[in-house]
């Protein structure tokens, strides 16, 4: 996956707040790429971008070598592309409270082909490997925060997608849990050989990535980078 000057700005009373400004991003095949960043940076609004789910003010975006303009809607076959090609993990699950764990991770299923023996074999295994593969047939709500996400992390990698994103996924949970469902994700990626961008407020989840940059003024900057900024910032200040 690759993205090229994306630009995003939001209209807030008569003028507009930029989130965004020209980043560049890019995260090489089964590699993970951890983002930070302050709360309200523009975090959770590049993996839109990325996923295609929000329009940009400018700049293209790149899965699997096909470029498109990220300020244009995605075509049919975009869409299509992406149920195969993208899977993501929210950090409040997003599970419908109707269906039961297996028919939530068969939906995403449906996505993408017809659900057949073989995607239920598949659901149930990844369940297993998740740690949940006793609450196929029980509903969100009688699940604790720690094992709906791991359902969700399990409904994410249900099409074998190529790249997986990852916004806050353990941000609902407390530091045991995150910690559990943090290297459950990992070790999934890494044996599915699903490529991963993971955004997270943890340093030591951060740190667990291939790889780490920073979101700031709406670039996206490396370790080197953000450490002379914040070191010019202190001697400045003192």
């Amino acid at each position: 996956m690759e993205a090229n000057g994306l630009s995003k700005s939001f209209r807030l009373g008569d003028g507009s707040i930029r989130v965004l400004a020209d980043a560049d991003i890019r995260l090489e095949e089964a590699s993970s790429l951890s983002i930070q960043g302050s709360s309200g940076c523009g975090k959770t609004t590049l993996l839109n971008l990325l996923a295609r789910l929000e329009k940009a003010d400018a700049g293209t975006v790149s899965w699997d070598g096909r470029k498109m303009t990220a300020s244009s809607s995605p075509s049919s076959r975009e869409s299509v592309m992406r149920a195969d090609f993208l899977g993501v993990v929210y950090q409040a699950y997003y599970l419908i409270p109707e269906l039961n764990v297996l028919e939530n991770i068969l939906m995403a299923a449906r996505l993408s082909s017809s659900v057949n023996r073989d995607s239920e074999d598949r659901a149930r295994s990844l369940l297993s490997r998740m740690g949940v593969g006793d609450k196929a047939k029980q509903i969100p709500n009688k699940l604790s925060g720690g094992e709906r996400q791991r359902v969700a992390i399990a409904r994410a990698l249900i099409n074998k997608p190529r790249v997986l994103l990852a916004d806050e996924p353990t941000g609902n949970l407390d530091e045991r849990t995150g910690g559990q469902v943090m290297d459950l994700l990992m070790t999934a990626c890494d044996e599915e050989k699903t490529g991963l961008i993971l955004v997270t407020h943890n340093p030591i989840f951060a740190e667990s990535a291939d790889s780490r940059v920073f979101l700031k003024e709406g670039k996206l900057i490396t370790d080197e980078e953000f450490e002379e900024i914040e070191r010019k910032a202190n001697d400045e200040e003192n």
